[in-house]
């Protein structure tokens, strides 16, 4: 890496951080209002300071590799949760199984159909079946089913901070107080998005999304491909 290279890839790491630290910061002095989440807050500043700065996406993307790196170990971390929250997991036994196995069911299915009724194109379908699950997945899987990863990836990040967003509201709305019921929503639909927003609510709830997204993202790698 040359001088320049590393000098970019510093000041842009720098300019991330410090911005989802200030959107994070934000979300909070509003309440957590679901439209200034950190992740809306925080695209919408990036790209307004690229736009500013006639930087161009893929040289972002370039200097921030370290970042995409990290995601791994971000997400293996998830699994702290789970840990401590071992004896509860335990507990349920095969009956958390089940609805976690049928949201991963009908949330990609109810997308595909939307997509096969709107578009005749294949690719796309293949895409939307990979929506709830963590992006290194995704992308793997739409690979073998002939989808777009690229689109795939933006997919599911778009799942994810719609489900962050909207979670509150829709269990408020529906009266859902139990965080096994929230967990297990937030890990299977809105995946590693959704069990951060989890960590947020207890312990509990994020063991249970942490089980969710791991269960869900290992089901739908293993089944898409073999039916699609």
């Amino acid at each position: 890496m040359s001088l320049v290279e590393l000098q970019a890839a510093l000041f842009w790491l720098f300019i991330t951080v410090s911005v989802y630290a200030i959107a994070t910061v934000i979300y909070h002095k509003s309440g957590t209002a679901p439209l200034l989440h950190p992740l809306l807050v925080s695209a919408a500043i990036i790209f307004l300071v690229l736009t500013l700065a006639s930087t161009s996406v893929s040289h972002y993307q370039q200097s921030t590799q370290l970042l995409d790196w990290l995601l791994g170990p971000a997400t293996v971390a998830l699994a702290l949760p789970l840990y401590r929250q071992v004896q509860v997991v335990r507990g349920l036994g095969f009956r958390v199984l089940i609805p976690i196995l049928l949201g991963g069911t009908l949330a990609p299915l109810m997308a595909w159909l939307a997509m096969a009724l709107l578009s005749n194109d294949t690719a796309l379908q293949m895409t939307m079946l990979v929506k709830s699950i963590t992006t290194p997945l995704a992308v793997d899987v739409s690979e073998i089913t002939q989808g777009i990863p690229a689109l795939a990836a933006g997919i599911v990040i778009t799942t994810g901070i719609v489900g962050a967003i909207v979670s509150s509201v829709v269990f408020k709305w529906l009266n859902i107080h139990s965080e096994v019921a929230q967990g297990v929503a937030l890990g299977t639909v809105a995946h590693a998005i959704g069990t951060v927003k989890a960590l947020q609510i207890s312990d509990k709830t994020a063991a249970l999304a942490t089980l969710s997204l791991c269960v869900n993202g290992i089901t739908t790698a293993l089944i898409v491909p073999i039916l699609f």
